[in-house]
Protein backbone atom coordinates (compact mmCIF):
# COMPACT_ATOMS: atom_id res chain seq x y z
CA UNK A 1 0.00 0.00 0.00
CA UNK A 2 1.42 3.42 -0.93
CA UNK A 3 1.46 6.44 1.35
CA UNK A 4 -1.66 8.46 0.62
CA UNK A 5 -1.42 12.18 -0.02
CA UNK A 6 -4.73 13.91 0.62
CA UNK A 7 -5.16 17.18 -1.28
CA UNK A 8 -7.70 19.95 -0.92
CA UNK A 9 -7.99 23.58 -1.89
CA UNK A 10 -8.39 26.15 0.87
CA UNK A 11 -10.84 29.06 0.64
CA UNK A 12 -7.96 31.48 0.02
CA UNK A 13 -6.97 29.49 -3.10
CA UNK A 14 -3.90 27.75 -1.65
CA UNK A 15 -3.61 23.99 -1.92
CA UNK A 16 -3.06 21.77 1.12
CA UNK A 17 -1.41 18.35 0.88
CA UNK A 18 -1.14 15.96 3.82
CA UNK A 19 0.20 12.44 4.39
CA UNK A 20 -2.06 11.11 7.18
CA UNK A 21 0.22 8.13 7.95
CA UNK A 22 3.09 10.50 8.80
CA UNK A 23 2.05 13.02 11.47
CA UNK A 24 3.35 16.49 10.71
CA UNK A 25 3.63 15.99 6.95
CA UNK A 26 1.42 18.87 5.84
CA UNK A 27 2.33 21.35 3.12
CA UNK A 28 0.84 24.25 1.21
CA UNK A 29 1.37 25.29 -2.39
CA UNK A 30 0.13 27.88 -4.83
CA UNK A 31 -0.88 25.02 -7.14
CA UNK A 32 -2.07 21.47 -6.49
CA UNK A 33 1.10 20.07 -8.03
CA UNK A 34 3.34 22.27 -5.88
CA UNK A 35 1.59 21.16 -2.70
CA UNK A 36 1.86 17.48 -3.69
CA UNK A 37 5.56 17.78 -4.58
CA UNK A 38 6.33 19.51 -1.28
CA UNK A 39 4.44 16.78 0.63
CA UNK A 40 6.41 14.07 -1.20
CA UNK A 41 9.73 15.73 -0.37
CA UNK A 42 8.79 16.21 3.29
CA UNK A 43 7.48 12.64 3.59
CA UNK A 44 10.71 11.21 2.21
CA UNK A 45 12.72 13.34 4.65
CA UNK A 46 10.61 12.11 7.56
CA UNK A 47 11.01 8.48 6.47
CA UNK A 48 14.78 8.90 6.07
CA UNK A 49 15.02 10.50 9.50
CA UNK A 50 13.05 7.66 11.08
CA UNK A 51 15.30 5.08 9.41
CA UNK A 52 18.41 6.95 10.57
CA UNK A 53 17.16 6.84 14.15
CA UNK A 54 15.92 3.24 14.09
CA UNK A 55 12.28 4.26 14.36
CA UNK A 56 9.51 2.27 12.66
CA UNK A 57 8.32 3.26 9.19
CA UNK A 58 5.08 2.25 7.47
CA UNK A 59 5.24 -0.79 5.19
CA UNK A 60 4.58 0.38 1.64
CA UNK A 61 4.49 -1.46 -1.68
CA UNK A 62 4.89 1.75 -3.68
CA UNK A 63 5.71 5.21 -2.44
CA UNK A 64 2.76 7.57 -3.06
CA UNK A 65 -0.90 7.72 -4.10
CA UNK A 66 -2.58 11.10 -4.48
CA UNK A 67 -6.29 11.48 -3.66
CA UNK A 68 -8.57 14.38 -4.56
Amino acid sequence: MPLTIEVEQEQDGRWLAEVPDLPGVLTYGQTRQEAVEKAQVLALRVLADRLDHGEPVPQVSSVFAVTP
